[in-house]
């Protein structure tokens, strides 16, 4: 954990957001007249790729999904 006062954090803004994207600090304290005022840390990414497949097995496919598809194309307008 780093600490530094208001003046320091908004002159070294981008050097915090580097520090913190390499993992070299996991927060920075920014503190206002030597009290913590704020706590600044990095935004874990979610996965995307372990998003893929999450419901499977979780419901079924009625067999006539696809029975209405061209209503609904007429619907909107992209067939005649």
């Amino acid at each position: 954990m780093c600490q530094m006062n208001v003046l320091e954090a908004k002159t070294n803004f981008s050097k915090i957001i580097a520090m913190l994207e390499r993992g070299e600090e996991k927060e920075v304290i920014v503190a206002r007249a030597g009290k913590p005022a704020v706590r600044i840390t990095w935004i874990e990414q979610e996965d995307v790729s372990k998003r893929i497949g999450v419901a499977e097995g979780k419901f079924t496919v009625p067999d006539d999904i696809d029975e209405c598809n061209d209503e609904i194309a007429r619907m909107f307008g992209m067939i005649d």
